[in-house]
């Protein structure tokens, strides 16, 4: 147990969580950099590389919190650098699905493989429970920037 009192824990938690964020968004613009990419390009490929199928540039909007211009640039970009693919949605031609393609697969999960262990040794000497609170605060707090920018962006 720690002698710190719940308000210095949390606040401990906080900045802690920002230099995480901070030094996260370093790292993915220089994992970008290493593959020539910008860096939204990169995170969208994540995010993209999550999701269950194919998704629209209208869904890749929502997802990269892009406008859907931008969005239609992204996907444009990725295509140029074989990294996406369009295909008409077999359920309604007028619109476009987005899928990632297995071109630069081996180049890109080459590049994740020495920071992929290094993360995963990070969490090496956590028991099972704790790696179950970490994941669920990274959900919440997840939940919460999503809530937070999308309030940023009505205001």
């Amino acid at each position: 147990m720690s002698n710190r009192t719940r308000g210095e824990l949390v606040a401990a938690v906080t900045a802690t969580a920002r230099r995480h964020h901070a030094a996260y968004t370093l790292f993915n613009q220089a994992m970008a950099e290493h593959l020539g990419l910008h860096p939204t390009d990169l995170q969208c490929v994540s995010l993209l590389s999550l999701e269950p199928g194919p998704r629209t540039t209208g869904e890749i909007a929502e997802l990269t919190g892009l406008t859907s211009g931008s969005a239609t640039r992204l996907v444009d970009r990725l295509q140029k650098a074989g990294l996406a693919e369009r295909h008409p949605d077999t359920h309604d031609r007028r619109k476009m699905l987005v899928t990632l393609t297995r071109g630069r697969t081996p180049e890109i999960e080459a590049a994740w493989d020495t920071p992929g262990r290094a993360f995963d040794q990070a969490l090496d000497d956590f028991t099972d429970d704790e790696l179950a609170v970490i994941e669920r605060y990274l959900r919440r707090t997840t939940d919460v920037g999503t809530e937070q920018t999308a309030r940023l962006h009505t205001s």
